[in-house]
């Protein structure tokens, strides 16, 4: 339902205006101002001279704490501050996509990753093309679209859509007509309300939906252990722990370059500058396979690095997701990727040390799982006010210290997410990848995604991965022992156990970043390379142990079926299949091989037993 106005009032109106605040003490980011009953908490404050933007935190004997977004560098007490009378917003509009954005949504320019203290942004000269898609003189109800608005004109442009603002409706008056307006340009007015291109959002308030629908459309991400063991839903919550050095970064490049999603928006927060700076070179240089275009034509980065203030970090979650909510009202499927929350939580638990908070488990506040829940909350399947259907899928990475995993952060995360993808340091150094555990992984989705496959004609797809789980269940049950006994110690039948595996691991789940024809696995080479693993793992199972021994089965040269994934393009079935009949063959001709042995055998020895 419609949670009220879509734009809270600039300023706080009455007959004399807000009256002038001072500064009392400076520690920090944490400012001490008078409380002159204008402010309220979460409310924004310009401090000084430059205007350091800064939020309420807390208000006590007629003093307000406002932790500053910027640094206090200069600030002193006597200082003016000025109640902006509103919590941190966010400017919604054209210009989003392709662009990189500080938590506040300002833009960066330049290869800059922060502005200057009290700066502000670059003016934007940009003219966008708006084309009216209502008639003037119409009812337009909230959530309408109005027109459209045309950024880049490349293959990979997303068409943005204006729409009504919640909280509005009525006639539509005044509506401008086809051509090319700059961003804070008023398109129309509804029901007497105007209508910009740009409109501006409370970052913390969740965007108001018509309803939330149940998940039931496959998000496919392109990454064969994700899309076949631990599947997502548009519109689901996912956490993807891992230590240092596990791959993250890699696999959430891969989830935004191949997803079939609409709309990327990357939050980079609290991770170092170096890294952050590579990423961003690397998401701007990436092409985009779906469209022909450019990566960066339809996704939003939005930074804030380690040597941030704390209060713009904590900022940074909340800025991503309204942006992605605003593309979801325009009936777009969006994936939120929050790299990391774990660094997000720091800033939680620094900014409650500075305002006395009790302290809970490793000092984080008591709260912490509240905030957890509330932004994985934002996620979910919708059906948006102006009646079309929408999803934001949250993918927060975890930096757990020392990758353990029971720590606060990762302990509280699993509660509320749909899906956990752990990235395993042992399979990372043994250079496997996406290093993604399958003992430690797991998905919600697996009953709603095998429905949605088999209406989408793949009945076989719960059987086959049930399969797949259980040969890699199997072989590791026996792992422990064949570290230490050695896999010679083991039975004929436990040994071509260990070798199925390995077969699927290697052949299946391993894929390359850096292959042409293996960075991405649509669903239908994904569903023949776990058919043939499982037709040759079955056929491994005849031959052994009456036909053909395990030491044979062993020493086999696997070949076609291991470099299958390399040799067939990513939507490749065909040659997959063709690749696996070599592997069938080259299985049987053991068998014969093993039979006329036992002939030549009996002829000269007699019958054998």
């Amino acid at each position: 339902m419609s949670g009220g106005p879509a734009v809270p009032p600039p300023e706080r109106r009455s007959g004399r205006g807000p009256r002038p605040l001072r500064v009392m003490r400076v520690t920090g980011p944490l400012a001490e101002v008078e409380d002159g009953h204008d402010l309220a908490m979460r409310d924004q404050v310009a401090l000084g001279e430059p205007a350091l933007l800064g939020e309420v935190v807390g208000i006590r004997g007629g003093v307000a704490t406002v932790q500053a977004y910027e640094y206090t560098g200069g600030l002193t007490p006597g200082d003016p501050a000025r109640p902006l009378g509103r919590p941190l917003t966010a400017p919604l509009g054209p210009g989003l996509l392709g662009g990189t954005f500080d938590g506040l949504l300002r833009p960066l320019t330049g290869g800059d990753l922060w502005l200057t203290p009290g700066a502000a942004p670059a003016a934007d000269d940009r003219v966008w093309h708006f084309r009216p898609c209502v008639p003037d003189g119409g009812q337009a109800g909230e959530g309408t679209a109005l027109g459209e608005v045309h950024g880049s004109a490349g293959p990979g442009a997303v068409v943005q859509r204006v729409l009504v603002p919640p909280g509005a409706g009525g006639r539509v008056q005044d509506l401008a007509p086809e051509g090319d307006y700059p961003a804070d340009a008023t398109v129309a007015v509804v029901g007497g309300s105007p209508v910009r291109l740009t409109e501006h959002w409370p970052v913390r308030r969740p965007r108001p939906v018509r309803d939330r629908l149940d998940a039931a459309r496959v998000l496919h991400t392109g990454q064969r252990v994700i899309d076949l063991l631990f599947p997502v839903t548009r519109g689901a919550a996912v956490a993807v722990p891992g230590g240092f050095g596990t791959g993250k970064t890699v696999l959430l490049q891969q989830l935004a370059k191949w997803c079939d999603a609409d709309v990327i928006v990357y939050v980079g927060c609290g991770e170092r500058g170096n890294e952050t700076a590579e990423v961003i070179a690397d998401m701007a240089a990436l092409s985009d396979a779906r469209t022909g275009g450019r990566l960066a034509e339809r996704t939003v980065m939005v930074v804030n690095t380690s040597n941030m203030p704390m209060m713009a970090r904590e900022a940074g979650v909340h800025t991503g997701a309204a942006v992605a909510e605003y593309f979801r009202d325009m009936g777009l499927d969006v994936v939120l990727v929050a790299d990391s929350t774990s660094r997000w939580a720091e800033a939680l638990r620094e900014f409650a040390s500075r305002t006395d908070e009790l302290p809970a488990e490793e000092g984080y506040p008591a709260g912490l799982a509240s905030a957890l829940a509330g932004f994985y909350a934002r996620s979910g399947a919708v059906r948006t006010l102006g009646g079309g259907y929408g999803s934001v899928t949250v993918i927060g990475a975890l930096s757990p210290p020392g990758g353990d995993l029971t720590e606060p952060v990762t302990a509280h995360t699993e509660r509320f997410v749909r899906g956990l993808w752990t990235l395993d340091r042992d399979l990372a150094y043994a250079r496997h990848y996406p290093a993604v555990s399958w003992a430690d992984s797991f998905s919600r989705e697996v009953p709603v995604v095998a429905s949605a496959q088999a209406g989408a004609g793949d009945p076989e797809w719960r059987s086959r991965r049930d399969g797949v789980a259980a040969a890699l269940a199997s072989a590791d049950r026996l792992s422990g022992l064949v570290e230490l006994m050695g896999v010679h110690a083991l039975p004929d039948e436990e040994r071509v156990t260990a070798l199925i595996g390995r077969l699927v691991r290697e052949a299946l789940l391993q894929q390359s970043a850096l292959s042409e024809r293996d960075a991405y696995s649509g669903p239908a080479k994904t569903a023949a390379l776990a058919d043939a693993v499982l037709a040759v793992a079955g056929r491994c199972r005849e031959l052994s142990p009456a036909v053909v021994s395990a030491e044979v089965l062993e020493n086999t040269d696997f070949g076609p079926l291991l470099h299958a994934r390399d040799t067939a393009g990513p939507d490749d079935a065909a040659g997959v299949t063709a690749c696996r009949d070599t592997m069938l063959d080259r299985l049987d001709r053991l068998d014969r091989l093993d039979r006329l042995d036992r002939l030549d055998r009996q002829d000269r020895t007699g019958p054998q037993p």
